[in-house]
């Protein structure tokens, strides 16, 4: 069985937004949640940015929903070990819901401590060494690590959940998705693609969970949810590399005055018809997503949960 959850969009919202909103979705009748982890919204229009980890204690402590950060970045604005307490902490918060979603991340979040932004191919070398760095950890035994892009002195966490959390990684490109099959408790995509989902499971992800996630823009009007995707999630028809290059909000913004309201929406689904949701949905339940989770564009939540859990959900189970 699928399970369908709620994506909290962490450069839209507050803290205490995202906090509220995990409770709707629990609510509204949502399995699980995904939750962004940014220190810079893409665009200023959107908005915010707030700490994740500090968001998930709330989440926490509010919900009975699974977690997982769709996706952190390990790599350059906080060391692997830090990570590594962050979600241990998280887990032991959660009594285990807790998982840890994982990627090569953006320099629109990572460049803010000057340090300089790897390639690609090197960054997933970072990757694969920070997974190795805090599984390590995560065993509670005194690690000290010499390795070709991270050190560790003497580090051991005292505080652990009952099982180390899962990882999940994210991949969007065939070396990226080969690395999350071998190293990774699961894969993410934020597209319906099958064949990554594929080349996942050949990868040495057999029996291992994928999780997808899309934006939609529930609205009374499919033109007024059309232009909220315009206003807030351009940048969702921006293409290439651009999204891992760029360092500053103004420079997404730059981009996004090229981008039509068409290409803005396109793989979004908007308005008030339930069925062409539902449509959407089911594209990532056909390509082999064991795990959907849906987010809300714009401010007006109450009334899409209130859609979802009427009229849309309903007809997914």
């Amino acid at each position: 069985m699928t399970t369908f959850g709620y994506f909290l969009a962490s450069e839209e919202h507050g803290p205490n937004e995202l906090v509220r909103q995990a409770q709707l979705a629990e609510r509204a009748g949502f399995e699980a949640l995904w939750i962004s982890d940014h220190y810079h919204p893409w665009l200023d229009e959107q908005g915010q940015s707030p700490f994740v980890w500090s968001v998930i204690g709330g989440v926490a402590a509010t919900t009975r929903l699974p977690v997982t950060t769709a996706v952190t970045c390990p790599l350059v604005r906080i060391h692997p070990a830090v990570i590594a307490q962050a979600a241990a902490t998280s887990a032991a918060m959660t009594e285990g819901r807790f998982r840890l979603g994982v990627g090569t991340g953006e320099a629109l979040n990572e460049h803010i401590t000057g340090s300089a932004w790897p390639p690609a191919e090197e960054r997933l070398e970072m990757l694969e060494e920070a997974v190795e760095v805090m599984r390590k950890l995560w065993q509670g035994d005194l690690v000290t690590h010499r390795g070709a892009h991270y050190r560790v002195d003497t580090a051991r966490l005292y505080t652990l959940p009952d099982q180390p959390p899962p990882i999940y990684m994210s991949g969007f490109g065939a070396k990226s998705v080969e690395l999350a099959g071998r190293i990774a408790d699961g894969y993410i995509s934020t597209g319906p693609a099958a064949e990554m989902v594929e080349l996942f499971h050949k990868s040495g992800g057999e029996g291992k969970p994928a999780a997808g996630g899309l934006k939609v823009c529930y609205a009374p009007d499919e033109a007024q949810a059309r232009a909220t995707i315009h206003r807030l999630w351009p940048t969702q028809g921006i293409k290439g590399e651009a999204a891992q290059l760029l360092p500053l909000p103004r420079h997404f913004e730059q981009l996004a005055e090229m981008v039509t309201e068409e290409e803005a929406a396109g793989s979004s689904p908007c308005g008030p018809d339930p069925e062409v949701h539902v449509e959407a949905i089911r594209k990532y339940v056909e390509a082999g997503f064991d795990e959907v989770y849906i987010s809300q564009i714009g401010p007006d939540q109450d009334a899409f949960f209130s859609f979802y859990s009427e009229e849309v959900l309903p007809r997914l189970w």
